[in-house]
């Protein structure tokens, strides 16, 4: 073993710790990687970059570019509205789902797919009387096996198709996926919707009141003549309440209601202050403020809305601008004009300070904001809202222009008239041109970590090569087992790749793969094509955690799930993608 292969094999150990270990966010572990390859004179100075350059960057970029215009066109929204039944048998309803997210997923961002589909869902579930819970964990699994169909139907698959080009000068085309892609996702999503769902604890909520219970935490209370806090302004008074657990919300005036992200309003007499915190803290809070506890016949969460104000349950989205931070350090009040009211975790509502609260991926937000502006503000923090979306009048008007549009770059690289990148970045521009979505709206849709992270990998990954530590490695697992024969060793190539995927996002993992398993073919003289599949499969199919894939993070809150449920269901899904990709790998791509 040379000394090059010693520093990329330690070196892609201690990337695998540091994705696993999650502390540090994986887009960054990426960035680090490749500069230590160069500082280890692994990866020459003047490539260190050019992975942000590659194919498989540009065309990911074009996949989310154009999935947030097919979301914004409402053309999905309208279908999902009217296929989804919201009565009748749960298999029905969540048949209905996970079919309609894998179709989608198959021709979008299965994250987008799932964002989309996720309001539906709940609203769907609660209107039946059935928890959330019984159907957002099948909707992230269809989702991730719809994006096994096509070559942009998942990061992975495109990593795969451009390392083929590498190896044989010739990618994977648009559906070359789907003779195994599309089998295994029809018998998983079979699965999921007839038996699966059956398996999932059912520790979700169904509606705002239940989970946050804010009729408990909240109350008014009227501000005297002559009151020690007339005449100050909200900020002050957020100050005075700056070491206590509890907060303003708002005020009401002459039958109209003032928001506390007015900081700058002055406090009458008379006025009616919408106080926030524990029941036990209620009254520390009314004799600080000096102010006198009225009792109301309304609920109280009605005097939070109002034709310009409006209560918003919200999911915080896997590593978006919030993760990490507090609601003091983002200044939620001031800069966003949102009042954090409650906040629930795993379907268990957070009792201590809301200020102080860190924000982690899958938290649900219970936020007051106004009207016409708390969409946008959500969409900046990374937050998916789910309630029902309104058809845009405007958008639903371009919706079959944007569909036609990806479905033209779809038939352009089916029929090899354009390659994909090619193909999917004129379908952006044509989107652009015809106003599916905005210059602002594109850049939003880029999902940067993904950028830095396939950007940065890909020059580790040749690292590999180069060095010909890959060969050493796959020559390594041929002797262990020189006795199997290539379908058994194919069988643990997508054994592994799960294993890694369920810690590590499956980009990652199929970078990493990748390499290996072209070596591993070229060891035991058999078709490369197999092995690429088997690594493409293995890595979009990350059911055990809600870790290993940003869609299992998002439904973690609003389902109410617990960290060890997704094994569950999960790995009887693993069992049978095995049992079903294995010989359709081999029937379809033989050794």
């Amino acid at each position: 073993m040379t000394s090059a292969q010693t520093a990329i094999s330690i070196l892609l150990l201690a990337t695998l710790v540091l994705f696993a270990w999650g502390r540090l966010r994986y887009d960054l572990v990426a960035f680090l990687a490749m500069l230590a390859a160069v500082f280890l004179d692994l990866v020459p100075p003047a490539e260190a970059f050019l992975g942000f350059s590659h194919p498989a960057v540009i065309t990911v970029v074009a996949v989310l570019i154009i999935s947030r215009a097919l979301a914004l066109s409402g053309a999905i929204d309208f279908v999902a509205q009217h296929l989804v039944p919201t009565a009748g048998p749960a298999a029905a309803q969540i048949g209905v789902l996970c079919g309609l997210v894998a179709v989608l997923s198959s021709v979008m961002n299965n994250v987008g797919a799932l964002a989309l589909l996720m309001p539906v869902a709940i609203a769907a579930s609660i209107k039946a009387g059935r928890s959330p819970a019984a159907v957002l964990m099948p909707l992230s699994f269809a989702s991730m096996l719809g994006g096994l169909v096509t070559l942009i139907g998942t990061p992975p698959n495109v990593i795969i198709s451009t390392y083929r080009q590498e190896l044989t000068g010739a990618p994977f085309a648009m559906f070359d996926f789907a003779p195994v892609g599309g089998l295994v996702a029809v018998i998983g999503v079979l699965f999921v919707a007839l038996i699966g769902w059956r398996m999932i604890p059912r520790r979700g909520t169904t509606g705002t009141e239940e989970l946050f219970g804010i009729e408990e935490y909240m109350t008014e209370a009227r501000v005297p003549d002559g009151g020690k806090i007339v005449g100050k302004t909200f900020a002050e008074i957020e100050e005075m309440l700056k070491e206590h657990d509890g907060e303003i919300l708002g005020l009401i005036r002459d039958r109209h209601q003032i928001p506390a992200t007015a900081v700058w309003e002055h406090i009458h007499a008379d006025d009616i202050l919408i106080l926030e915190a524990a029941p036990d803290g209620i009254q520390k809070i009314v004799d600080l403020l000096g102010v006198d506890l009225v009792g109301t016949e309304e609920p109280i969460s009605d005097a939070l809305k109002s034709d310009d104000m409006s209560l918003t349950e919200a999911v915080v989205m896997p590593r978006s601008l919030i993760e990490g931070l507090t609601a003091a350090e983002l200044r939620l009040r001031s800069r966003y004009s949102l009042n954090l009211l409650a906040v629930a975790r795993q379907g268990t509502r957070y009792l201590g300070r809301l200020k102080t609260f860190r924000f982690q991926g899958g938290d649900i937000l219970l936020l007051q904001g106004s009207t016409g502006q708390i969409g946008q503000a959500l969409s900046t923090l990374g937050c998916l809202p789910l309630a029902e979306r309104k058809l845009t009048i405007g958008r639903s008007r371009r919706a079959i222009m944007t569909v036609v549009i990806a479905f033209a770059a779809v038939l352009a690289t089916a029929f090899s008239f354009s390659s994909v990148p090619i193909a999917l970045g004129a379908a952006v521009a044509a989107m652009l041109l015809v106003g599916s979505l905005n210059m602002r709206e594109a850049y939003e849709s880029i999902d940067w970590s993904v950028v830095v992270l396939l950007g940065a990998m890909l020059p580790v990954g040749a690292a590999l090569e180069t060095t010909g530590t890959t060969r050493l490695i796959a020559e390594l697992l041929l002797a262990a087992g020189a006795s199997a024969s290539p379908a058994v060793i194919l069988t643990l190539l997508i054994v592994v790749t799960m294993a890694i995927s369920a810690i590590v996002s499956n980009a990652a993992t199929a970078l990493m793969m990748a390499p290996l398993a072209a070596s591993i073919a070229r060891g035991l003289d058999a078709n490369p094509d197999a092995f690429l599949m088997a690594v493409a499969v293995g890595a979009s199919c990350a059911f055990l955690t809600p870790i290993g894939h940003q869609n299992n993070t998002l439904v973690m809150g609003p389902g109410g799930y617990r960290f060890w449920d997704y094994w569950r269901m999960g790995l009887p899904l693993e069992a049978i993608v095995i049992v079903a990709a294995v010989p359709l790998i081999l029937w379809f791509w033989p050794l």
